[in-house]
């Protein structure tokens, strides 16, 4: 059940994008493609919520939104979503994007797993967990292929797993590239944060590129202890004798589920940082010169 489910939705936005680790962005070749472009744009930007305020997420969580960054909700994120190829369901939450223009994005989404177990995180083993991630991607690598998506491998850990256990909050990202990718270039990077309540998890994936990840993974610890469970949806309100368990535990978050999650990812590059960082400016109208070089690009 839940590990056909777990986070394998939303985060297939950049496939579409990509042939070779290079930027195709699909180009539209007619009028109404344009009109479309711009009329989910212009819908994203009335609908964005601008921080600082608090942001209900799915009926289980506040999302203290800080100024600087806009969040745009599910009904016009998932316009924009589809426009770069991705499907998205009732799981998918929204989007984040930084106001600076900032090249990253976030992707929020609530899993109702179940209560996940966290007993693992006490004594697992990192160079375990990557070698797990590793033989999960080469898996994944099948699937990839069958659907003329190249296949990718996992290089190294950007950040290994660390969990808060008074929080509840997991943090973890792997470096991953298209295989045969030149050695010098820019791979990908999926920054996974999640925080664990009594019914699921919530995650927030910041997608950027491996050359920028350090300097924005401030932003993406600090979003994510801006977001707290609801009362009675914590993870220390799990009653056992009524709640229900999910069907895997939080190593799962970092193994077998997450090497198709991650492979999803495993395209992005520079120039989809770049890509990101205009599509975010244009979206929270922030300046006019990003908008012209969105325009410009026709994406």
């Amino acid at each position: 059940m839940g590990l056909k489910r777990a986070p394998l939705r939303a985060v297939v936005v950049v496939l579409p994008l990509f042939i070779g680790g290079i930027v195709q962005a699909d180009p539209p070749t007619t009028v109404d493609r344009q009109a479309q472009v711009k009329a989910a744009r212009e819908a994203a930007s009335a609908a964005m919520r601008r921080g600082p305020q608090t942001v209900p997420l799915a009926d289980q969580a506040q999302f203290a939104l800080p100024q600087g960054y806009g969040f745009v909700p599910r009904k016009q994120a998932a316009v924009l979503m589809d426009l770069w190829g991705n499907r998205t369901d009732d799981h998918f939450i929204g989007l984040v994007f930084p106001s600076g223009g900032a090249d990253w994005f976030a992707l929020l989404e609530y899993e109702p797993s179940g209560y996940i177990r966290d007993d693992e995180a006490r004594d697992w083993d990192a160079d375990k967990l990557l070698d797990n991630l590793k033989k999960g991607t080469e898996q994944a690598n099948k699937h990839r292929q069958e659907i003329g998506v190249p296949a990718i491998e996992v290089t190294r850990w950007i950040e290994k797993p660390i969990y808060d256990g008074v929080a509840h909050r997991l943090v973890w990202s792997a470096e991953s590239r298209e295989i045969g990718a030149p050695a010098d270039a820019d791979a990908g990077v999926n920054y996974n944060t999640y925080v664990l309540g009594r019914e699921g998890y919530i995650s927030m994936d910041v997608v950027t590129s491996a050359s920028k990840i350090e300097q924005y993974k401030g932003d993406a610890k600090a979003l994510l202890a801006d977001i707290c469970f609801s009362s009675d949806k914590g993870y220390g309100d799990f009653k056992a004798s009524t709640d229900k368990v999910a069907a895997y535990g939080i190593a799962a978050l970092v193994g077998g589920l997450a090497a198709k999650k991650l492979g999803l990812l495993a395209l992005v590059g520079l120039s989809f940082a770049k890509f990101a960082k205009v599509i975010a400016v244009a979206v929270a109208g922030v300046s006019t010169a990003a908008a012209k070089i969105f325009k410009r690009r026709k994406v």
